[in-house]
């Protein structure tokens, strides 16, 4: 597969501003790289990224598997059953396409933050443990465990991950929030854990809890 293979948006970042302070200049946001849910595209997180974090680039790809005709970004056996060779591969896959998207646009990838949304929020996990210098960190909306297993010891260390998950989801099992957070624990990351009272679906209290992660 080509690098550059997936179908992708990118925007670049706003142009930097000068701050108030005279020979000072304004902390540029970090570049954001979108990851949508199943049945998503490339067009569906941009709003969410331009409100989480003005002025970022963004960086969105859509998922390069079809299940009954809804992208996503690696198959699935049936509700929350993986294949963990499937999961790797497809792992692999997107990283290697964050490297080359990274190289043709001028993003820094020690700066990248992944935000992604159920399917694609499972993806930027499986990044963090099998890909960790593919991000810098990021923003799991409704991420399950999908790969029973940790990020090697170090691995992670000096990377920020929240994980955002809703008390009713009726897909996330309840235990598997603190599973995963204990699982990319284990190579070093800082995770903050944010429960609302909400479904699936992004609620408000995700999106506030997202902007102040990225501020």
């Amino acid at each position: 597969m080509s690098p550059l293979s997936y179908q992708h948006i990118f925007e670049p970042a706003a142009p930097a501003e000068a701050s108030a302070k005279a020979g000072h200049r304004v902390q540029p946001p970090p570049p954001l790289l979108l990851l949508h849910g199943t049945g998503g595209d490339e067009h569906d997180l941009l709003p969410l990224g331009r409100a989480l974090s003005p002025g970022s680039a963004l960086l969105s790809p859509r998922g390069n598997v079809s299940e009954r005709g809804a992208p996503r970004f690696f198959a699935r056996l049936g509700e929350g059953r993986f294949d963990p060779a499937e999961v790797t591969r497809r792992t692999h896959e997107l990283a290697d396409f964050i490297a080359a998207a990274a190289k043709e646009h001028g993003l820094d990838r020690t700066q990248l933050i992944a935000v992604g949304f159920s399917n694609g929020a499972n993806i930027a996990a499986t990044l963090l443990q099998l890909r960790p210098e593919s991000l810098a960190g990021a923003v799991l909306l409704r991420a399950m465990v999908v790969l029973d297993q940790t990020a090697p010891a170090g691995s992670l260390t000096g990377k920020r991950v929240l994980l955002a998950s809703g008390m009713e989801d009726p897909i996330v099992p309840a235990d598997h929030p603190a599973r995963l957070a204990a699982l990319l624990r284990a190579g070093g990351a800082t995770v903050t854990l944010q429960t609302s009272a909400a479904g699936h679906g992004v609620a408000a209290a995700d999106i506030a809890a997202a902007k102040k992660f990225l501020t």
